[in-house]
């Protein structure tokens, strides 16, 4: 039995719809999910997605990767993307998850000029006498995510830069270790970090095997494992995405879309799009602003 079909693969737990496109992020109250779900979220794992899950108050037993360990004190749980996770909470329990797009982080990642180590290893960080600030910036992110002020992407991303300097300075990175299936994972991430860096160059998925030392066959068994789809389609959905940001966010014709995105030609990427979503690239730019 494959990892997808018997581990949910969730963009948030218990949804399977697209992520929105703006933010590429999410940000919640734990009570907000948890309390619709008897306060247990049940073992599942994300693709393409890291969460931060900050506790403020009350308790949590964590199950990462079958590993269960109980918090009672404030913390932020580190849950990089493909680890299989679910957390237990006591009813009542107060503080925030947040969730980060993988394109978003490749954003963070160029500003600082490095790989975020710090978000590809499960770790539960203390933050004792960060307590005040932490909680502070938490509930200023979710304030910002769900108000409409002016410039809030640029305060949701100084905010979230902000958290991602504190979490970096709290901890150095835990070496991976060598079991099978953390070099599965391991491969994966790599491969997700590559499409981030070259969707748009049209790449064929043996140029990607290749770069994360695998052939193509176990890309594709790897890529069916942890998304439930084959590589080409991961590519596809994160050309299909920019795609669509593109059409929504942008002043930019279909033609100049469709060169951005690396299409021999306008009939070609018109092509592609109807193919995924049913629909025109005009007609989608003309209906109103919606989760993708």
């Amino acid at each position: 039995m494959s990892l997808s079909s018997s581990i949910p693969v969730f963009k948030l737990y218990g949804e399977s719809r697209n992520w929105p496109a703006s933010d590429l992020l999410h940000c919640e109250s734990i009570h907000s999910r948890s309390s619709l779900h008897e306060w247990h979220i049940r073992t599942h794992q994300h693709a393409d997605l890291v969460q931060l899950l900050y506790l403020h108050k009350g308790q949590v037993e964590i199950d990462i990767e079958g590993v269960n360990h109980p918090v009672e004190h404030a913390c932020i749980q580190i849950v990089p993307a493909l680890c299989v996770h679910g957390f237990q909470f006591s009813p009542g329990a107060q503080g925030y998850s947040l969730s980060l797009s993988a394109p978003l982080i490749t954003q963070f990642e160029q500003q600082f000029g490095r790989p975020l180590q710090v978000l590809t290893q499960a770790a539960c960080i203390p933050v004792k006498n960060s307590h005040r600030q932490i909680k502070t910036l938490f509930k200023a992110l979710q304030s910002e995510y769900q108000g409409q002020g002016e410039a809030r992407d640029m305060m949701l991303h100084s905010l979230i830069g902000t958290l991602l300097v504190w979490l970096n300075r709290q901890c150095a990175p835990v070496p991976g270790g060598g079991s099978h299936g953390e070099r599965k994972r391991a491969v994966v991430q790599r491969f997700n970090r590559l499409v981030e860096q070259h969707y748009r160059e049209q790449l064929p998925v043996t140029y990607y095997a290749r770069a994360v030392g695998v052939s193509s066959v176990s890309l594709n068994n790897l890529c069916h494992e942890f998304y439930g789809e084959s590589a080409l389609n991961v590519l596809h959905q994160r050309v299909l995405l920019e795609a669509k940001r593109s059409l929504l966010y942008t002043s930019m014709t279909i033609s100049q879309i469709s060169d951005y995105l690396g299409f021999s030609d306008a009939t070609y990427f018109s092509r592609f799009f109807r193919r995924y979503t049913a629909t025109t690239a005009k007609d989608f730019r003309q209906q109103p602003l919606r989760d993708l």
